[in-house]
């Protein structure tokens, strides 16, 4: 008898077929002597549609609203079938007795499992897989202590509650405000809330008004101190003649150190990451978006081996771990990464609580070095980058805490007091491993200050006398909160409980591709059409606590502790509210996309809308369906910023491109390339045909064309 082995891409079912000797490729499987690996194509299942209940609902309607079917039912995806009916003839054979769910460790590898095992009707006994990397070993030790499936059964009514809940929130809300205001306006349990975030930082930015206040330093030879209030310690002054008072009173008097307070502080290694933080970082230090991360790490997880399971949001390792560290080290320890390494394989790790801790890890540990032999020049730049993220991160757990002296003085001069503060190095520690010289705590969010804490004092002792050689007043203006980088938006939804590692990057991203907000730079902006949708989605729906306490049910259910049942009844019952407060609505809604343009069929105005190759102009009416090109069409011409395909653009000096996220403008240097550098291949012919019509030069320069091209090409 043979176990079915169930994976969820067909990159892992290829890598765990061949550790487990099944050699003979099939169409929709590797088959061997003890196992059958077959995999699935992400979801192969889905829950049903409004019209597999009902053919009513191909058509939207609000009177319809909401749908509610008293049992969810599954389909099997058309595009996907072929692989589905593949697994299912499969698990008919007579000789295959056990299934090994193999799919991705968590909640969402579960759910694709279960219900591909749902609609074969899989009545066998089942066992789980589950690991945390895609080594060689890590598969073979995993195959060697397998779980029982019914282990998991929590956290697959855990998927099954997120899933259902998806559906019966977002497309009823969905197709009550798009029936309701006539546009289509996407809305859901997550999405909403984290739009609302955004368009409350864009009020705040909007109703801020800058103030301008005044700091006062003096320069007192060797070092320089800031005045600060005596009452409040704020060195920020509002009063411009109060300030002007205070530079005066201190210009070129005497004064004397009144007190000095020198002590020793560190700060300890950061934590490990898990994927948000990875997410966070990887934004603010190269632009990627969470996305871009996700998929990059997921090549290095499942293509390479070199990392362990991506979707995590745990920052701390196991005790079971704690033997393995070294040799993941040793395995890191190449190019720039051996000399890092060095000295801690010279002696005993240090392991402490900030590394281990069982009792701060749920379904996986942080993510650090499987220990697997890795050629860095095989990895891309975006590869690259990232996998030294994690390497540094992973190297630095094991250095001592960086260790600094910070000494304040308090100067006295003309009866005011000024304070300086600088920090000296006493052992750089784990800032060692990314050779920086400041003193960030990279676990706490950065704050703006206008100290200068890195100045090196002289020696110095109480009644020391001062000179003031130049007194500064600096001129400054309050500044609003900044708009959300993917970085910080990631950090809110982390702090609010919106989604998981795993889902929030896709949450951004639906919010981009249904131009609620746009990507301009490093910043993301909510769009007309964003703002109009959160004006008329539900009050509660916007609230994060809302689908916080979702959240915080659904990790319940997962472990035990909630009630599936009841978790689904106050997701029905909340349907129901929100789709009839969309009812009784009574705001409109004003597409913020529409142009001065009129369709030439109806003479309703035009709107413009994004497409895949670029802006298009549609008819405003939804009984018409005339749409046409705009300016502004997708390129293969790439910004040299950012690297994304640029629009072109016809302007009155001509045409250029134009990069829409950097703003980067450049001209179009050849008309006959069609909008790039190069002359297209039509263009090229039609030159050497002229040419090579003429005799003598021409067919020289002819050929002389034909090699400047075919070195073009190799280029």
């Amino acid at each position: 008898m043979k176990i079915l082995v169930l994976t969820e891409k067909p990159s892992v079912a290829k890598e765990i077929a061949r550790v487990l000797g099944c050699n003979q490729k099939q169409k929709h499987h590797y088959e061997g002597a003890k196992y059958v690996v077959t995999w699935a194509l992400g979801h192969l299942v889905t829950l049903a549609e409004p019209d597999d209940y009902d053919a009513k609902y191909k058509t939207w309607n609000l009177e319809d609203l909401p749908i509610l079917p008293e049992r969810m039912k599954l389909k099997v995806m058309k595009e996907t079938s072929h692989q589905f009916r593949g697994i299912e003839q499969l698990s008919r054979r007579g000789d295959i007795a056990e299934l090994v769910i193999a799919t991705d460790a968590g909640r969402e590898g579960e759910l694709v499992a279960r219900w591909i095992m749902e609609l074969i009707r899989w009545k066998k006994p089942f066992k789980r897989l589950w690991i945390s990397s895609q080594t060689d070993q890590a598969i073979r030790e995993g195959f060697a202590q397998l779980k029982p499936g019914t282990d998991y059964n929590r956290l697959y009514q855990a998927a099954v509650c997120r899933s259902e809940a998806d559906w019966l929130i977002g497309l009823n809300v969905t197709r009550a405000l798009t029936s309701k205001f006539g546009a289509s306006l996407s809305a859901g349990r997550v999405q909403t809330p984290t739009l609302a975030m955004m368009i409350n930082r864009e009020t705040e930015i909007r109703d801020f008004r800058s103030v301008d206040y005044w700091l006062i330093e003096a320069d007192l030879g060797s070092f320089r101190a800031a005045w600060r209030d005596p009452k409040t310690g704020d060195a920020r002054i509002f009063d411009r003649e109060r300030a002007d008072s205070l530079k005066a009173k201190l210009q070129g008097q005497n004064g004397r150190i009144v007190q000095i307070q020198q002590t020793e502080k560190q700060i300890p290694h950061p934590l490990a990451y898990d994927l948000t933080e990875l997410q966070r970082d990887a934004n603010r230090k190269f632009g990627f978006s969470a996305k871009q991360t996700s998929n990059v790490l997921q090549r290095l997880y499942e293509q390479y081996k070199i990392v362990t399971y991506p979707r995590t949001d745990s920052r701390y390792l196991t005790s079971d771990m704690a033997p393995t560290l070294a040799g993941r080290i040793k395995g890191a320890a190449i190019g720039p990464y051996a000399p890092l390494a060095a000295p801690l394989l010279r002696k005993p790790l240090t392991i402490t609580k900030r590394i281990v801790d069982d009792t701060k890890v749920s379904d996986h540990h942080a993510i650090i070095p499987t220990g697997e032999a890795v050629s860095l020049a095989a990895l891309s730049a975006d590869e690259r980058r990232l996998y030294d993220l994690i390497v540094r991160r992973f190297l630095s757990l094991f250095y001592g805490p960086c260790r600094y002296d910070e000494t304040k003085l308090t100067v006295d001069i003309a009866g005011e007091k000024l304070y300086a503060s600088g920090k000296v190095v006493k052992q750089a520690g784990w800032k060692e491993v990314y050779g920086a010289n400041d003193f960030t705590d990279p676990d706490r969010e950065e704050s703006d200050t206008d100290d200068d804490a890195s100045q090196l004092l002289p020696q110095a002792k109480e009644k020391d006398p001062v000179t003031v050689k130049q007194a500064r007043q600096l001129s400054r203006q309050t500044k609003p909160p900044g708009r959300y980088t993917e970085a910080s938006l990631l950090s809110q939804m982390e702090k609010w409980g919106l989604g998981t590692p795993a889902t929030r990057a896709d949450i951004i991203e639906k919010l981009v591709s249904s131009d609620t907000i746009e990507r301009q730079g490093s910043q993301l902006i909510p769009t007309g059409k964003g703002k109009q949708l959160i004006e008329l989605a539900s009050e509660e729906l916007r609230s994060p606590e809302l689908t916080a306490r979702w959240e915080l049910e659904l990790e319940r259910i997962a472990k035990g502790k909630g009630s599936m049942e009841q978790f689904l009844s106050g997701i029905r019952a909340k349907a129901v509210e929100l789709v009839n407060e969309v009812k009784k609505s009574g705001a409109a809604y004003k597409p913020h996309n529409l142009t001065g343009s009129k369709c030439p069929d109806c003479g309703e105005f035009l709107q413009e809308v994004k497409g895949k190759r670029g802006r298009y102009l549609v008819c405003s009416s939804r009984e018409c369906s005339y749409k046409r090109e705009a300016d502004g069409q997708l390129t293969n011409h790439r910004c040299p910023q950012c690297h994304k395909k640029m629009e072109i653009h016809t302007g009155k000096s001509g045409k250029y491109f134009q990069c829409r996220p950097c703003n980067v403008v450049e001209k179009v240097d050849n008309e006959a390339s069609g909008g790039g550098r190069r002359a297209s291949a039509k263009a090229n012919r039609q030159l050497i045909e002229k040419y090579s019509d003429q005799t003598g030069l021409g067919n020289s320069l002819a050929d002389k064309l034909r090699a400047a091209m075919q070195q073009n090409k190799e280029e």
